[in-house]
């Protein structure tokens, strides 16, 4: 079924449905078509475009479709040119026909699929960006509890920079410098849904109607903050799918830097985590595999975010006013999205709640002595000398050690602006301490860190509930 048969003499050719057809990835969209339908009746209700007895029928086909889609008695079809329909909007319509007759033929008074269809969007968008920020907030709860737990437990490690052991930092800071990348997500996803609230549906095809619609109650009808401001840019904006995409990519990179660092530390060359059996594959081949293919699947999917955002940018860059064609591929795009994110925010989720740390063996990567190198420098620094002497003291102390293999320490209590009361900086477990500044990796700056992420956690859940 089309809905602009009238204009030709012919049906569709084969060629053309096939190519453009929707319905099996709009699909999808059932539930915000019949939503935004039945707002769309009831402001053709208060406009007195329709009756209300007409206005009873057609909302009484709408719930009894919505039934026929829940039970599989509606099946949308995708058969043959001019038979079938050509996306979800169609078909409901057609369906809505079929059960309340000639009233049907109404239900698109004051209505093109332009506008229509960009509403959908927007209802699902809203619906499913609420979702994502949902499950990033359960695994920001996770990052917080493996935290809490690693710094009772005073577990510290390895800082690195370059992929280079640099500073020990406690596993709890570590793990919390995950957590406040994902709060950013967080913020985006509100800020984002915040920007999409807002109705086209009384666009029209994109300059309005002569008819008494109500925008504004059905604007406030289907929830939305607003209705929209210009006709032509209601229905061929989509910078809400553009930004959106955008937000579930960078969830995306965050989500593959903790998967990345999964595949390291649970490698036999690190060995600082164990992953659980429940979310570790094997090899077909090789019994003695372990794989990380989660953290891995995380890392890899990533890149497939990046080109659903720059395909639809691309898509998007050369369309002149208002709505074209193109504009159909948006939804595939901002459906793998959300399907990606989702299910991969999830798994890491299992994947970061059951993982076991060895603390031994992250405590002695941590404890190498040129891992103090700079609190040396800082002990001279304390003690009158410029940073710049003392770290070209320290680093060719360091040097020396390397080469004439021998101990740091004992460079250390030999020279003379350092000596015996330095060397107990090289102590195992006493260089992630002397980190005290504000946000610091130290014990003290991490306390405080994990009760204002408890806030910023418990401020984030506040928001969903209020949707």
């Amino acid at each position: 079924m089309t809905l602009w048969e009238g204009r030709f003499g012919s049906g569709p050719a084969a060629e053309l449905w096939r190519y453009t057809v929707s319905l099996h990835y709009d699909s999808r969209l059932a539930t915000d078509d019949l939503a935004g339908s039945r707002a769309h009746v009831r402001g053709l209700a208060r406009g007195g475009i329709l009756s209300e007895e007409d206005a009873g029928i057609l909302l009484a086909a709408l719930d009894r479709v919505e039934e026929e889609l829940a039970t599989g008695e509606f099946v949308p079809g995708a058969g043959d040119a001019g038979a079938a329909d050509e996306d979800i909007h169609t078909a409901i319509e057609r369906r809505v026909t079929e059960i309340a007759g000639d009233v049907g033929a109404r239900l698109h008074t004051g209505r093109s699929r332009n506008d229509q269809v960009a509403t959908d969007l927007r209802l699902f968008t809203k619906r499913a960006l609420l979702e994502v920020a949902s499950r990033v907030v359960d695994l920001q709860s996770v990052l917080l509890a493996r935290a809490e737990s690693a710094f009772a437990d005073e577990i510290y490690l390895p800082g690195y920079t370059h992929l280079q052991r640099a500073q020990p930092v406690l596993l709890a800071h570590h793990l919390l410098a995950h957590g406040w990348a994902l709060a950013r997500d967080v913020d985006r996803l509100f800020d984002a849904r915040r920007r999409l609230d807002v109705s086209p549906l009384g666009a029209g095809a994109l300059a309005g109607s002569s008819l008494p619609l109500d925008p504004d109650g059905v604007a406030a009808d289907l929830g939305f903050a607003a209705r929209f401001d210009n006709s032509l840019d209601a229905v061929s904006d989509r910078d809400f799918v553009a930004e959106s995409l955008f937000v579930l990519t960078l969830i995306g990179v965050h989500l593959s830097r903790i998967g990345e660092e999964m595949v390291l530390w649970t490698s036999d060359e690190w060995g600082f985590a164990t992953l659980d059996d429940a979310y570790a594959t094997g090899s077909s081949m090789l019994p003695q595999k372990k794989n990380p293919d989660i953290a891995e699947l995380a890392r890899g999917k990533s890149g497939r975010l990046i080109g659903d955002l720059a395909g639809l940018l691309a898509t998007l860059k050369g369309l002149p006013l208002s709505y074209n064609r193109d504009l159909q591929e948006d939804k595939e795009p901002l459906f793998d999205a959300v399907d990606q994110i989702t299910g991969g925010v999830s798994a890491l989720t299992g994947l970061l709640a059951s993982v076991s740390w060895d603390a031994g063996r992250m405590r002695a990567a941590a404890d190498t002595q040129s891992a103090a190198a700079v609190d040396l420098a800082e002990w001279m620094v304390e003690r009158g000398m410029p940073f710049r002497q003392a770290h070209s003291v320290v680093g060719g102390l360091v040097r020396d050690a390397l080469q004439r293999r021998v101990p740091l320490a004992e460079l250390v209590q030999a020279h003379p602006a350092l000596g015996e009361a330095a060397v107990s900086l090289l102590e195992p477990g006493v260089a992630v301490t002397r980190r005290t500044t504000p946000g610091g990796a130290g014990p003290v700056p991490v306390a405080a860190q994990l009760h204002r992420f408890a806030e910023v956690l418990e401020a984030e859940r506040v928001r969903l509930a209020a949707g």
